[in-house]
């Protein structure tokens, strides 16, 4: 044989061999991705034989599959639309669910390995029984009305998220974002429809997908006092305690002077610490920041949960959970190591690089209200089997973290009660109720509009039942007034959900 035809023979062995390879590693490797894919449609199919299990809030439900007369036999539908849209999520034909659809899927589907008795009596009786049922935390009322008011606010914000939380167990009451959208345009199983539906949405410059509550930071403005005036406290400071404040300050080594939003707010040489919260005192609070050094404000910033980058929201004792974004502080010393006093000061009133999630913001209110313990927000109440009858156990609420003691949240609760009986959060206020808050004005982008703050708390005979963040983005001038009106309206909500007035 001569010599090309040697060489076309061994090109011939090596892509007979490459096949044969290929072959053998689609067949045994790969062949469970292609089995198990959602763009199987025997896969598809399959699935759709079984009815997914309800999402359930406050005994209604809020996902449920309806039968239908097509190929796939159930159809997902989302009865409250755009209210819950960004925590109950959606479960597509195709692509991966997302919020409380993606955390439970394999439950909710049927398939997971607490149902296997279940599928058991599926292959005596050939049927199929339907997935698991799941009791969320949520409380219709709360996240109906915080969608509500986000979407008509008085300030015209189209951007905005409230999160409520029980400070004593964690469990997440309301977790809305505005803008939103309606899932069930990306359940339907005319998937070409379904796809385009959801190009519009992701093409929106106005990102109504994005669950802004946990995975957006903002400037947080004046509610970074309260970190402040936990830092402080933790140190030595009482409420009364008197700091430097005056119409304007100017850090050292800087020539930007900041100014408190009126001239008429703390222009004394100086405040007390609770006066200097109660009425929002931006030069007190920046002193305060450089008197305490970076070294203080990071340490509690990070005692409240920031820089945490592995918080997830869920189900107790599952590491599934929807990751929220991490909130920081920002750098507070310069390239020497030493404290950078400007930027240290522009921080303290919640400006320069420190941003912080809604969802982060209201664990800050609800650890004060509990007394310094922050607890593990939860979203997932109950697990209960297709016969509603079997109910299947999850972790207990615990403990996040230990973030300040118990004296110190104390005298926290008493500054932002101050705040709401005779400084900036007055329309939080709810007759019959002890309510604490801090507002925040927040300025961002360049020409920009302020975002709008409010972090709150109610409490009864000493019980904290609900604790609340509001965040109107770019809503301009009196954005956190009515920030919280808003935050007290929900706290009302909760409040009569639990048979209170």
């Amino acid at each position: 044989m001569n010599a090309p035809l040697r060489r076309v023979g061994v090109v011939a062995m090596v892509l007979f061999g490459l096949l044969f390879a290929n072959l053998n590693f689609v067949q045994w490797h790969k062949a469970n991705d292609y089995r198990t894919s959602q763009y199987n449609g025997r896969v598809q199919v399959a699935e759709y034989d079984r009815q997914r299990g309800v999402i359930e809030v406050s005994g209604k439900p809020g996902a449920q599959s309806n039968s239908t007369d097509d190929n796939l036999k159930f159809l997902r539908v989302y009865p409250y639309k755009a209210e819950f849209a960004h925590v109950i999520g959606y479960k597509p034909v195709n692509g991966e669910a997302t919020g409380i659809e993606y955390i439970e899927n394999e439950f909710l589907a049927g398939t997971s390995d607490q149902l296997f008795a279940d599928r058991l009596r599926d292959l005596w009786s050939n049927e199929k029984t339907p997935g698991g049922n799941v009791v969320t935390t949520l409380s219709l009322r709360a996240q109906q009305t915080a969608y509500k008011e986000l979407l008509n606010n008085a300030n015209n914000a189209k951007v905005g998220s409230v999160v409520a939380l029980d400070p004593t167990t964690g469990a997440v009451l309301a977790m809305v974002s505005t803008p939103s959208y309606d899932p069930n345009v990306l359940v339907g199983h005319d998937t070409t429809a379904a796809n385009r539906a959801y190009d519009r949405l992701a093409a929106d410059p106005s990102q109504p997908l994005l669950n802004r509550a946990v995975k957006e930071t903002y400037a947080p403005g004046s509610i970074f006092k309260v970190i402040d005036s936990a830092a402080a406290l933790e140190r030595g400071y009482t409420m009364n305690t008197s700091i430097p404040a005056g119409s304007s300050y100017t850090a050292p080594g800087t020539t930007h002077a900041i100014k408190n939003a009126a001239p008429s707010i703390c222009p004394e040489a100086q405040v007390t610490l609770i006066e200097a919260l109660t009425e929002s005192c931006n030069t007190g609070f920046a002193q305060l920041g450089v008197a305490l050094g970076p070294q203080a404000i990071t340490d509690t910033a990070e005692a409240f949960g920031f820089g945490d980058d592995s918080l997830r929201v869920g189900q107790l004792g599952k590491d599934n959970g929807i990751l929220v974004a991490p909130s920081q502080v920002g750098r507070l010393t310069t390239d020497s190591g030493g404290p950078d006093q400007p930027i240290i000061a522009q921080t303290a009133i919640g400006q320069a690089d420190a941003r912080v999630t809604p969802m982060q913001a209201a664990l800050m209110a609800a650890t004060v209200a509990n007394g310094g313990v922050q607890m593990q927000p939860y979203l997932i109440q109950q697990l209960l089997g297709p016969d509603r009858t079997t109910s299947y156990g999850i972790a207990a609420p615990h403990k996040l973290r230990d973030v300040c003691s118990s004296s110190v949240a104390q005298s926290l609760q008493a500054m932002m009660v101050s705040v709401v009986e005779n400084g900036t959060g007055k329309k939080a206020q709810i007759d019959g109720y002890v309510v604490g808050g801090k507002t925040g004005t927040a300025q961002n982008a360049e020409n920009a509009k302020d975002h709008g703050w409010f972090i709150g708390f109610a409490m009864k005979d000493g019980k904290p039942l609900v604790a609340v963040a509001v965040l109107l983005a770019n809503a301009g001038s009196g954005g956190s007034g009515e920030a919280a009106r808003i935050g007290g309206q929900v706290m009302k909500a909760v409040i009569a959900d639990r048979g209170g007035k």
